[in-house]
């Protein structure tokens, strides 16, 4: 007699109402990487046959995830209807946050961004953050000529790391008003919609992933340098958080040539932020003759000053270079992307230095490319994530 508790012997086949489910979100998935697809295209790309491709679209119609957008035109026979994903059924939001600003945008649930919006957060009391974080992504909806309570998902980037275990944000001692235990509950309550937080660096990794220099690439580490140092690590194409949502946080990381940090829970110095980071960079410019007012404006600096602007080049690549060394020696990427200010101020010629300097003294050699995401990486990561779990709610529970 057959054992029924064998789970090695032939799987069971699909329930009908299972692979409709299938088969609709292939279909919505092909019609956000494709743009308007006709029922005869949606049949080609999906194997199904024109009956079911009939019935696809009609329930994805009644269900509002697919709107008719106008007829095929120029072929032979008479015109096909085509079809789209409706971009009113979800919209999302991201924002990012420093300690400067609070840049926030909306987007329909194609992935088209609606409005983007950006406050100063100089002057705001600890106690008025999330009433000022509200005020700013009702001001960035109102823009995009939504209705308040249109969002279904929210996802903030911010310089730090949620731990999972107790719901407070660590590495962010610099951000007042969001430490609170409860902060994604508050958050939540203020701003009307479900709200994740992630790490602005494993934002831009997803964004550069997405669309940007990292596209196809399932294994690589990005580097963040602006005003501190930060380090995203993607591996099989997934974020590597670490157990306390802590991987990446390499400002503190021990590196040759910088002190080393004993307690790393009060403020000091040390570690690569000594090396790469913004005050960093701006000495190393003084010491060059390079009077600017900020590190990014220093290395732009330095492209056009010959002689004392390629040694501080030169040094500031070395410096990079030791800590990405630290990195690549432990999790041999395929791929290492320079992100923030810093790098994107040195451009190209920053980079090259760079992939010379690694290459000297680290035996993994990955490629070094530069961002390949305009306008702020953060940003466009959390409206991606939005996406994903926006996405993921409409789609499969229609």
């Amino acid at each position: 007699m057959r054992d029924v508790t064998d789970t090695t012997r032939t799987p069971l086949a699909g329930t009908p109402s299972l692979l409709r489910a299938i088969n609709d979100r292939a279909a919505l998935e092909l019609l956000l990487a494709n743009g308007p697809l006709s029922r005869t295209q949606i049949g080609t790309l999906t194997g199904l046959s024109k009956p079911t491709a009939s019935q696809l679209l009609a329930r994805l119609e009644a269900a509002g995830l697919v709107v008719p957008v106008g007829t095929t035109a120029g072929g032979p026979g008479p015109n096909a209807q085509l079809y789209q994903v409706n971009p009113a059924a979800g919209y999302v939001a991201g924002l990012d946050v420093s300690t400067t600003h609070v840049r926030v945008g909306v987007a329909d649930i194609t992935g088209t961004t609606l409005a983007e919006h950006q406050v100063a957060t100089r002057g705001w009391p600890a106690a008025a953050t999330v009433a000022n974080v509200g005020a700013a992504v009702a001001e960035t909806v109102r823009q995009a000529g939504l209705a308040p309570g249109s969002l279904r998902e929210i996802v903030i980037g911010v310089p730090g790391a949620l731990d999972p275990a107790t719901g407070r944000l660590r590495y962010a001692s610099h951000l007042p008003g969001w430490h609170s235990p409860r902060l994604v509950a508050e958050l939540e309550a203020g701003l009307g919609a479900p709200v994740a937080i992630e790490n602005d660096v494993n934002l831009a990794a997803i964004a550069e992933q997405a669309f940007g220099a990292a596209a196809g690439c399932e294994d690589f580490v990005l580097l963040w340098a602006e005003e501190g140092i930060g380090a995203a690590i993607v591996i099989a194409g997934r974020l590597h958080r670490g157990f306390t949502g802590g991987a990446g946080e390499v400002g503190y990381m021990p590196v040759p040539g910088a002190p080393v940090v004993h307690d790393v829970r009060r403020k000091n110095s040390g570690g690569f932020q000594e090396l790469a980071g913004a005050d960093a960079v701006l000495a190393l410019a003084v010491e060059h003759g390079l009077g600017a007012a900020g590190a990014q404006e220093a290395v732009a600096l330095a492209l056009d000053t010959p002689g004392a602007g390629d040694t501080f080049l030169g040094i500031l690549a070395e410096r990079i270079a030791v800590g990405l060394a630290s990195i690549v020696s432990v999790v041999d990427p395929e791929l290492l992307v320079l992100s923030g200010g810093v790098p994107a101020a040195g451009g190209e010629r920053l980079r090259a230095l760079v992939q010379e300097s690694l290459a000297r003294i680290a035996i993994p050699r990955p490629e070094v490319r530069c961002t390949a995401v305009p306008g702020s990486p953060v940003l466009h990561g959390a409206l991606q994530r939005a996406l994903a779990t926006a996405r993921e709610a409409a789609f499969t529970t229609h």
